[in-house]
């Protein structure tokens, strides 16, 4: 897993912004393996369902 966090004052944040259509701060995506985004929270993060996410795709990519 690789954690990925942008400024959207930054080029590069604001172009990221503009390509995932985050309109509001903050806004977590969350990617799989293939580049999909499988959640998206903006506000506040909701860990426990981000927790549940990722133990879900763990177990899809071992078996």
């Amino acid at each position: 897993m690789q954690v990925v966090r942008l400024d959207v004052m930054s080029n590069i944040g604001r172009q990221a912004a503009r390509n995932y259509g985050a309109s509001a701060l903050p806004t977590f995506l969350l990617f799989d393996g293939q580049g999909q985004i499988v959640y998206r929270q903006a506000g506040l993060i909701n860990r426990e369902r981000v927790r549940e996410i990722i133990t879900t795709l763990e177990a899809k990519e071992a078996g």
